[in-house]
């Protein structure tokens, strides 16, 4: 590790949708390809990007107004999620300024892993297409722990199999949950305002440690920039 970098800090974890990658455009266009079955018109996109942090359960919630309990969630769902499946790379890719990031986390030494509650059956095929598979040093998906965020087990799995102490990763994330789940992990967490945010608290009163306007100050906030 770089010795200009931040004091303690041994590894970045990163939130995967609306942090490293953005999955919004295929994500939503599925939602309207589903509607578009049934006859609807599509719901703006600007009004889904917000949701995508939710999943499905958001996606479905934003074009049909419906959620869990409702007599049509699970079959909405259901084919939401097949849809998804056969276009999860058409548009999603590594946001712009994301690459030079990673790349400076890499040069300097700093290992970087993913943790997301995307499903392992999505994240995967998604993070092998965008060729991050062999340069994550761990990837943990909503499934591969007995808990999904905000509970810290992603997260000490991910420090676990990076083979770092949980006190010296830093968690990027654009969920509250994210920042929820790396204080109980004991990590520093960061909030990345360049994501989707949700529609819950404001993104300054989640208590991150840091705000990040862009995926570049990242590296001003390591001491790497």
């Amino acid at each position: 590790m770089s010795a200009e970098s931040r004091a303690g800090i041994q590894a970045v974890l990163f939130d995967l949708d609306g942090t490293l990658i953005d999955s919004a455009p295929d994500l939503a266009g599925a939602a309207n390809r589903l509607r578009e079955q049934r006859g609807l018109p599509p719901v703006p996109y600007a009004q889904l990007r917000p949701l995508v942090g939710t999943g499905a359960r958001g996606m479905i919630g934003g074009a049909f107004g419906i959620g869990p309990g409702d007599a049509e969630f699970e079959t909405l769902r259901d084919e939401f999620l097949a849809i998804y499946e056969r276009s999860l790379l058409q548009q999603t890719a590594v946001f712009t300024e994301m690459v030079p990031v990673l790349q400076a986390l890499e040069a300097a030494g700093l290992p970087w892993g993913i943790v997301t509650n995307k499903a392992e059956r999505f994240t995967h095929p998604v993070v092998q297409g965008l060729g991050l598979d062999q340069r994550a040093g761990a990837v943990v998906c909503g499934d591969t722990t007995p808990h999904a965020k905000p509970h810290p087990a992603p997260l000490l799995e991910a420090a676990r199999r990076i083979g770092m102490a949980p006190e010296t990763c830093v968690y990027v994330g654009d969920d509250l949950r994210d920042v929820q789940a790396g204080r109980a992990a004991g990590m520093a967490t960061l909030a990345a305002a360049w994501g989707y945010l949700g529609q819950g608290e404001a993104i300054e009163a989640w208590g991150a440690d840091a705000l990040l306007d862009s995926p570049g100050q990242l590296l001003k906030w390591l001491r790497l920039a």
